[in-house]
């Protein structure tokens, strides 16, 4: 087992959560480091009006956790709209002006069922029209409630749930979810919903398109303050800084001192069980997979005598081992058939995906070959690089079986849940070839005790 978890008492929660929030913009369909230079603009607008120290506090928080529950609506953006990526859809929408209609309707046009036939294109349109601008504001109410409860989770403060709740509110009050206006709407959701739309913009067209958009919009969209406030700060050094080689770094830069939360090992924890959550809201078929899979790990890693600084070791890549699978699409997630070979390919590069997120983030990144590892075989047959043997560590063996054993013990949409015996069955078949044997012996009294 690798050596001792130590968390660095001086290192901010606020490394961590950029580097993590990564994650979320695959999942929302954006290049990486949206979420980070979202929460750059934003900061820069916070320094120009002169917010207190805690309102820039919140508002900071707000903006890279601004995504957190963008996967709990991607199973539902795939069964209005179809298509094989729900991520270009969810990404397209921020491109057009949907509050008008000539622009609904071509972004509508565009992304419902864009590989399918013609007729199936005209059905599932005529599914969406029928719901209406009803399935506008569940999308969003979805995404927003979801955002607000993770970050509660996380120990933020209200005003940080609540901008992150309200960030898709529009000062003319054609927003959602809750189609207020004005000032009701907090000054952070004004900022973060002006500043990740500029992000957007910049990242497609450069400043000037962003400037323009936001000149556009302004009084409908965005606070004619702010958006006179962006035009006022814009510099090459604003836009420059959105460039910035360790974006992690400029972030941390702009975060209020005075208001740093330090990343605690319960702190840490909160991150990795609400990043979990993230994971498994993605399809209904994989609900809680990865608290279960905690679960059964641990269970295993005390009849293994695992110590406790090893068991949280273990806790936390449970929890985080999927989420690489942010970035599949719910057309593969949730396909009742067999996958195709070029479909499996991108399943298999899911492991691929946790270790390069992983990776990047302090302290999580000591975890992110033990949580990437998890589909490795002993015999070198698993994926994503056909590790074996020695090359697996003792918590990516016991990750490894419990996640098959979890798989299997659940519904997907091919197959019903495989009964207990079964399933372990399965894995005694594998035990000393794909398996640890210690491992599958493991699980094995694990399962026993908590059935007894």
């Amino acid at each position: 087992m690798a050596g001792a978890l130590v968390t660095p008492i001086t290192l901010p929660i606020s490394a961590v959560l950029s580097g993590m929030s990564a994650a979320l913009d695959i999942t929302e369909g954006h290049p990486r480091g949206h979420a980070a230079r979202t929460c750059l603009i934003a900061m820069r607008i916070a320094d120009a009006l002169r917010l207190s120290p805690e309102e820039s506090s919140d508002l900071f928080y707000a903006a890279l956790l601004k995504d957190a529950g963008c996967s709990a609506n991607a199973e539902r953006v795939y069964q209005m709209f179809g298509g094989p990526d729900e991520h270009e859809t969810k990404r397209a929408v921020w491109l057009r002006d949907w509050r008008k209609l000539d622009q609904k309707v071509r972004y509508a046009l565009e992304w419902v069922e864009p590989e399918g036939d013609f007729l199936a294109r005209v059905r599932q349109f005529l599914r969406l029209a029928a719901i209406g601008p009803k399935a506008e504001r569940e999308l969003f109410e979805i995404r927003c409630a979801r955002s607000a409860a993770i970050a509660r989770a996380l120990g933020m403060s209200e005003a940080t749930a609540q901008a992150v709740h309200l960030m898709d509110e529009h000062w003319d009050g054609g927003g959602h979810p809750q189609g207020i206006g004005g000032e009701q709407i907090p000054i952070a959701a004004r900022i973060i919903g002006l500043a990740q739309v500029v992000e957007i913009f910049w990242g497609v067209a450069g400043p000037d398109r962003a400037l323009e958009m936001a000149a556009q919009r302004r009084g409908r969209w965005f606070d004619p303050e702010l958006v006179d406030c962006l035009q006022a700060i814009s510099s090459p050094a604003l836009w420059a800084s959105l460039e910035a080689s360790d974006l992690n770094a400029t972030v941390a830069a702009a975060e209020p001192a005075e208001r740093a939360i330090d990343a605690t090992d319960a702190r840490l924890d909160q991150i990795a069980t609400a990043f979990a959550w993230v994971i498994d809201a993605k399809s209904s078929f994989t609900f809680e997979h990865s608290d279960r899979v905690s679960a059964i790990a641990i269970s295993m890693a005390r009849h293994l005598g695992l110590t406790a600084t090893e068991q949280t070791r273990l806790r936390r890549a449970a929890l985080l081992h999927d989420i690489g699978k942010l970035a599949v699409p719910n057309a593969i997630l949730d396909k009742p058939g067999q996958l195709t070979p070029a479909e499996w390919a991108i399943v298999k590069q899911h492991p691929e995906h946790t270790l390069n997120v992983l990776r990047r983030v302090p302290i999580f990144e000591e975890l992110a070959e033990d949580a990437a590892n998890h589909h490795e075989r002993l015999d070198g047959r698993g994926y994503f690089r056909g590790l074996s043997g020695g090359q697996l560590s003792p918590t990516a063996r016991v990750l490894a079986v419990a996640d098959v054993a979890d798989a299997l013990m659940s519904a997907r949409p091919y197959r019903a849940a495989v009964p207990v015996e079964d399933v372990l069955e399965i894995v005694r078949k594998g035990r000393a070839t794909e398996y640890c044997p210690d491992c599958v012996d493991s699980l094995e009294t694990a399962i026993s005790t908590a059935a007894a």
